[in-house]
């Protein structure tokens, strides 16, 4: 597929009956992991990128070594690949124009910088550019519109759905594709999300988090796990370090290791 292709086809797992899973990766190993297990398109995770190469996250990773992973990314598969840019760096078109040179075909855009909500206005005048940006260079981007009012628990509680709504939609008609509300872990409140806005619903799945056939059910439309697939692995690898520590035991090689033969191959 060229990446025009790839763009097309991404979009349409939006609208497909089951929703779009995306267990994210972190460099070209995960990636290509994740796409041999039969996914159909990969996303990358800002804050196990910027882990990877020793940084916290919260756009500490500089945008050259971002892009770097990403492009490695972009080469070890097949499948399209989105790429999580954070808030957009100072200049969020720039970011996704060298995202769209690096081959990936969507991004994440976030409306907080550091602890601070962006001023609607400000954040749908870069959604536009970013979009802009895609159309001057012939690759129709999935834009994925993020606000963090319910993973930042910004102002008043009982103002967070309404506030949501109103940002997710405004962001859907500035030419977003998809709709991002990180921070909402309960069914009702995920429910309500999916009848009011106007595009479809990405969640985060994390502890609390309904199931997958529930998700379905409440009709949304991509699942998205952030940082959760690498912190999984880290946690391996830190009870590993613990057993061969205290008892010698190393046997996880043999009994919970890919072996080597089949990484190799992997990634032949």
């Amino acid at each position: 597929m060229n990446q025009i292709t790839k763009a097309e086809l991404f979009r349409k797992l939006h609208a497909g009956p089951e929703p779009l899973l995306l267990p994210n990766a972190w460099d070209a190993a995960s990636a290509r992991l994740i796409a041999a297990e039969g996914y159909p398109a990969i996303a990358s995770s800002s804050a196990a990128c910027a882990g990877v190469l020793g940084y916290p996250d919260g756009q500490r990773i500089p945008r050259g070594e971002m892009l770097f992973l990403l492009a490695r990314i972009v080469q070890s598969v097949d499948v399209p690949v989105t790429a999580d840019i954070e808030a957009g760096y100072d200049d969020p078109a720039q970011a996704a124009g060298d995202v769209i040179e690096a081959g990936a075909v969507g991004v994440n855009l976030e409306d907080m910088v550091g602890r601070e909500l962006l001023p609607l206005d400000e954040q749908l005048a870069r959604i536009r550019g970013v979009r802009a940006c895609a159309e001057s260079k012939n690759v129709p981007l999935v834009i994925n519109a993020r606000t963090d009012i319910f993973l930042a628990q910004d102002g008043d509680a009982e103002t967070r759905l309404e506030r949501c709504v109103e940002r997710l939609n405004a962001y859907r008609s500035a030419g977003a594709d998809c709709l991002f509300a990180p921070g909402v872990r309960d069914g009702e409140t995920i429910g309500r999300l999916v009848a009011a806005l106007t595009g479809p619903l990405n969640i985060l799945a994390t502890v609390g988090t309904p199931s997958i056939a529930e998700l379905k059910q409440l009709g949304v439309a991509r699942v998205s796990f952030g940082s959760g697939t690498w912190r999984i692995a880290l946690e391996a690898a830190r009870r590993f370090t613990r057993e061969l520590r205290d008892t010698g035991n190393f046997s996880a090689i043999e009994t919970s290791a890919i072996p080597y033969a089949e990484m190799q191959e992997l990634l032949r």
